[in-house]
């Protein structure tokens, strides 16, 4: 059983076909990168996922958009869909509140009461993140203090506080330096044991590092989905071949 899928996917933002009949099944437990150039529908798809395309005027959905089998678009509360995928987007956007509360929120709007469960999970999701060593001991600080790579993963932490089975990641690391965005590929390695991870790259190394699965878009369409290894070593479509190989894009 996939753990995402789409079936005959489209997308239409006012009379801008921006995806058309995409059909893929997302394996539970790995990381599929999604590549291909600018406007060519990676990040639409992944937004559809979580329902973000939901708050765009004029947008029009068809096909099926499923997570273990449940329709996303009929079956599911947005509430529900959204503690069970979590999101990152491309720049950190913390909250103007302390480090500890930015990890406690959600557990709070979920209505978490208990102080030292909230306190144990903050612990452990930033232990997650990779962030708890680094701030364990400023946790009353404002979260706007760290640095663009700490910020980064400590919306990770946020995201995982409320234990979701998918992350969605729309270019992570592209505003991080090197340095911070080798912690964010490890941290991606890791978490991939227990999670599901669905990540938009412009960066053809990132996704060869990272991930088990690739998928190549161009002009709203899926050319080629298959094994990471594969897609970069031994593409089945010239398009793919071209893409990969830096002669276009």
């Amino acid at each position: 059983m996939f753990k995402l899928e789409t079936k005959n996917a489209n997308l239409w933002y006012g009379d801008k076909q921006a995806l058309k009949e995409i059909s893929i099944g997302i394996e539970p437990n790995t990381v599929t990168a999604f590549i291909g150039p600018s406007g060519c529908g990676k990040s639409t798809l992944l937004r559809c996922f979580n329902r973000m395309n939901d708050l765009i005027e004029n947008t029009t959905i068809k096909g099926d958009f499923l997570i273990d089998d449940q329709q996303i678009y009929k079956d599911m509360d947005v509430y529900e869909l959204r503690k069970r995928i979590g999101m990152v987007f491309q720049r950190p956007n913390p909250f103007p509140k302390s480090i500890f509360e930015n990890v406690a929120f959600g557990l709070r709007i979920l209505g978490e009461k208990n102080k030292t469960f909230i306190k144990d999970k903050v612990e452990e999701s930033l232990k997650n993140a990779v962030l708890w060593d680094e701030v364990k001991g400023n946790l009353n600080k404002s979260a706007l203090s760290l640095s663009g790579g700490q910020q980064q993963r400590l919306c990770i932490a946020r995201t995982l506080a409320v234990e979701p089975t998918v992350m969605l990641m729309d270019e992570p690391a592209s505003a991080l330096d090197p340095i911070s965005t080798a912690k964010i590929e490890d941290l991606i390695y890791k978490l991939k044991s227990g999670i599901t991870i669905v990540i938009v790259t412009h960066n053809m190394q990132q996704a060869a590092r990272i991930s088990n699965k690739t998928a190549f878009f161009y002009l709203g369409e899926l050319i080629e989905y298959d094994d990471t290894n594969k897609i970069f070593t031994n593409p089945g479509k010239e398009q793919t071949q071209n893409y990969v190989t830096g002669r276009f894009g």
